[in-house]
């Protein structure tokens, strides 16, 4: 039983070290191409807006 804990606790860990990985790699990205942020941007605001018109509270 705690191999399968230790198991299911090392992949937890080596996958939020992938996705703090993949957003560092994306903000070095955004910030280096204006474009990309611009897309970012206006990404996250459409889907404020969209969450808001639904009536859903983050």
């Amino acid at each position: 039983m705690n191999l399968i804990r230790f198991l299911g606790i090392l992949f937890v860990f080596i996958c939020m070290l992938a996705g703090c990985t993949i957003v560092i790699a994306l903000l070095v990205i955004a910030v280096r191409f204006w474009p990309v942020l611009l897309i970012l941007v206006l990404t996250l605001a459409l889907f404020n807006w969209l969450l808001r018109r639904i009536g859903i509270q983050v």
